[in-house]
């Protein structure tokens, strides 16, 4: 328990020092590969330490843990295509078929909603074997992960906004 408590404490401390020592340089969009791989690592690390997996349960992270990275990359991929749409914006919408638009939009999130069918497919297993101290565990450390990662996200963009 003192492991997963101090991994959370890590995570926490971690993100916002994180996000400065990384968003002087990068906005939002332009966090680089090693960036967000090195918050993957801190999200699968942290989840990992705060679930304390016995033996029996070891055998279902691997898949947990290629669902959470495939995640990150296809995430990644979308940010640097926004990215890569965000200069040509105005433009593109005067020139584009509405239609089309929204066919890429559902193209997208069909492909967000396979990810995340594919993590919960992936958990699943995994989730039926818990303690319920350990249900309490990824709870509490899936909400630090998530929280941390999205303020890392939002300290660049407000860094990318002053430097405007």
């Amino acid at each position: 328990m003192k492991a997963a408590v101090a991994a959370i404490a890590i995570l926490t401390i971690s993100s916002p020092a994180y996000a400065a020592e990384t968003s002087s340089t990068v906005g939002v969009g332009q966090l680089s590969a090693t960036d967000l791989k090195s918050l993957t690592d801190m999200r699968v690390g942290v989840l990992k330490a705060a679930l304390q997996l016995t033996p029996d349960q070891e055998k279902y992270w691997p898949a947990v843990e290629e669902a959470i990275r495939t995640r990150a990359k296809n995430r990644q991929a979308r940010l640097e295509r926004i990215t890569e749409l965000h200069d040509g914006a105005m433009d593109a919408l005067h020139q584009s078929n509405p239609v089309e638009l929204m066919q890429r939009r559902a193209d997208r999130l069909i492909q967000r909603g396979g990810d995340l069918k594919k993590l919960a497919d992936a958990w699943d297993p995994l989730y039926k074997t818990l303690s319920e101290d350990q249900k309490k565990r990824m709870s509490f450390a899936s909400y630090v992960v998530m929280r941390g990662m999205q303020d890392v996200i939002e300290h660049s963009r407000e860094t990318e906004e002053d430097e405007e």
